[in-house]
């Protein structure tokens, strides 16, 4: 292990498919130590995950760490988004996790969406028009198919929070994480009473919102991580909050990760309510907002087409007219939960290569879309776009990228970002410092930048012809399946 200049903390992010833990130094953000162990995930329109093989992948993730992670003053947990983690009495999941990317409460999204005011009376009141990733449509769903679930459960949690507590022998969470839900009044920043009446959630259930520079609890005895009793355990949060903790981002600089899904997002001192649910209104770990646009099919669907090409996910061609919407997941921007992937424009002469770059331009041009709407009014249209996530690295993506967007292209050296977040956000909790500051006194952000190209302008605008013309076969597909 290398000498480190300050205390050591552990940042954790545990993601859909993975659990990742970097072992930081406070002082200078130098990674000491590292390890990753995989979940399972289910296949299907059910995506679900036991949530007990978090903690074993968090345990092994932690062991590949070796003596780094046991001299760990603070720990923190960044973690997958709205995943509903149901407990008995004990503490034990009742049932596997419902994961964000879990499609079967469409229609209990928009039986809520109508029972309480429609679509404008969501975003104002909870920031986000609830689609169907989000936990309360979740709940609302367990309530309707497995009601013997729900009069088991003692506990209702996030990821995160689920790791969190098993740390910490307490129920926490974070504003950033349980604005989320669904349940959680921005305007207020508390849990919302007459939502949660309306699923049936007793408030009692959900856990404890800690604030952001708060202490969520200690590591308690009788654990089996390298932890001493007594090391600082931050509040986590989700995913996104913690990869814009780990940019140390200031309001209206872009982000677009690429990911199992892909998101657009950025800082803002303004709480987002955006009726139209393209938008996410989500609060931030520090105090401000992340307005977030999220797509289900980013990296894997387009990987997914490689394969069924028999290509390498770089080989891609240009000069084709051919359209690829790779909703292989169903899609959540556009918000068409039951459509599948759509191709348009196939002829003698269309290479695999050609259909290749059109699933990543079908993939991009969904984020693209929403990005306008993420950031504020008064956002430089010139700033760098900063590009995160497993994707970022792939050629084919940041040229994709940099020609649909006319935008020049960051990409950041750092890596592992949401981990990277909730270690300064526990390093935080040892200097004082506000979590975004010690991220950016660690240089996170920092990485080559690639130029602006001019927009295609024409891709943009049949992509979106297409889509529009294939609105009613996508929306149809939802009552066949």
């Amino acid at each position: 292990m290398s000498a480190a200049e300050g205390p050591l903390v552990v940042g954790v992010d545990t993601s859909t498919q993975s659990t990742k833990a970097l072992v930081v130094d406070a002082a200078t953000g130098q990674v000491v130590a590292s390890g990753q162990a995989p979940h399972t995930v289910s296949s299907g329109a059910g995506r679900e995950s036991d949530p007990r093989q978090w903690w074993d992948a968090l345990r092994e993730a932690l062991h590949q760490c070796g003596d780094a992670a046991r001299e760990a003053a603070a720990v923190s947990i960044g973690g997958q988004q709205h995943g509903l983690v149901t407990l008995d009495a004990q503490g034990e999941p009742v049932r596997p996790a419902l994961l964000w990317n879990d499609v079967r409460s469409a229609p209990q999204a928009r039986r809520l969406i109508e029972e309480l005011g429609g679509p404008k009376s969501w975003a104002e009141r909870t920031g986000s028009v609830p689609g169907v990733s989000f936990t309360v449509t979740k709940w609302a769903w367990l309530t309707e198919h497995e009601p013997e679930a729900v009069r088991a459960a003692k506990a209702v949690r996030l990821p995160h929070d689920y790791l969190t507590e098993r740390l910490t022998g307490e129920g926490t969470t974070d504003r950033g994480d349980a604005s989320g839900t669904g349940w959680w009044a921005a305007g207020t920043e508390a849990y919302d009473e007459e939502i949660l009446a309306r699923v049936g959630l007793d408030p009692a259930l959900l856990p404890r919102l800690v604030r952001p520079g708060e202490v969520a609890g200690t590591v308690r005895d009788g654990h089996d991580l390298p932890f001493s009793k007594g090391t600082l355990v931050a509040a986590g949060t989700g995913d996104n909050a913690a990869a814009a903790l780990g940019l140390g981002l200031r309001p209206g600089v872009p982000v677009m990760s690429l990911g199992t899904s892909g998101t657009v997002y950025a800082v803002s001192q303004h709480r987002p309510a955006d009726p139209t649910g393209t938008v996410a209104g989500f609060a931030d770990a520090r105090g401000d907002w992340l307005p977030l646009a999220c797509t289900l099919n980013c990296t894997l669907a387009v990987d997914r087409v490689a394969a069924l090409l028999g290509l390498d996910r770089e080989a891609v061609e240009p000069g084709t007219d051919v359209t690829l919407l790779p909703y292989l997941d169903g899609e959540r921007t556009p918000n068409l939960p039951h459509s599948s992937g759509l191709l348009h424009g196939l002829r003698h002469d269309t290479t695999a290569g050609q259909l290749l770059q059109a699933a990543y331009d079908g993939a991009v041009h969904s984020l693209l879309g929403a990005l306008e709407l993420v950031l504020d009014a008064d956002a430089d249209p010139t700033a760098p776009l900063l590009l995160i996530g497993g994707g970022a690295r792939g050629t084919a993506w940041q040229q994709t990228v940099r020609r649909l967007s006319g935008r020049p292209v960051q990409i950041p050296e750092a890596r592992e970002l949401v981990a990277l977040g909730a270690a300064a956000q526990a390093a935080g909790l040892l200097t004082g410092e506000d979590a975004a500051a010690v991220a950016r006194r660690w240089k996170t952000s920092a990485g080559p930048v690639l130029d602006a190209v001019e927009r295609d302008e024409a891709a943009l605008t049949r992509i979106s012809g297409v889509l529009s013309d294939a609105a009613p076969l996508l929306e149809r597909s939802a009552g066949s399946s």
